[in-house]
């Protein structure tokens, strides 16, 4: 395996972690909030379509029930898919990269030592590491389940 260097270390392996996290958090945080303000829409409008509901109007009946089985689809969604908690979490993954690169090259503590270069990369690799071992108990737990 080819040794890597601190400049290729930066750009290839941390940057590239910290771009995906980042991307990774606004598409969950995108998604979630898309499907949020679906299920605001569709309960606030069933008490309100409600109100109109009579004897011969089948298409109101029809329309609240749909309305209430969209609600109970998108929270069933967000349930499985965890679009919030995934959000979060890489969003926090992302920042304590950012926050670790910063500190690194300003040569702030811990960095201001005899080789920082070694300490960046178990810090990131513990961080990274600890991600992808929530990731991996999260899917086992889910094969269970």
């Amino acid at each position: 395996m080819k040794e890597m260097n601190q400049e290729a270390y930066l750009k290839e392996r941390l940057q590239d972690q910290i771009d995906w996290y980042d991307r990774k958090g606004m598409k969950n945080q995108k998604w979630f909030k898309r499907l949020q303000v679906a299920a605001i829409l569709a309960s606030v409008t069933i008490p309100f379509l409600s109100g109109y509901i009579t004897e011969t109007t089948l298409l109101l009946k029809v329309s609240v029930g749909l309305l209430g089985l969209i609600v109970a689809a998108i929270t069933a969604v967000l349930g499985l898919y965890k679009f919030q908690e995934n959000w979060f979490e890489f969003r926090t993954t992302c920042e304590s990269l950012n926050h670790e690169k910063y500190m690194f090259l300003t040569q702030s503590e811990p960095y201001d030592q005899d080789n920082p270069f070694r300490l960046l990369v178990e810090r990131v690799e513990s961080l990274i590491s600890k991600e992808n071992t929530a990731w991996n108990r999260y899917m086992k737990k889910e094969k269970k389940g």
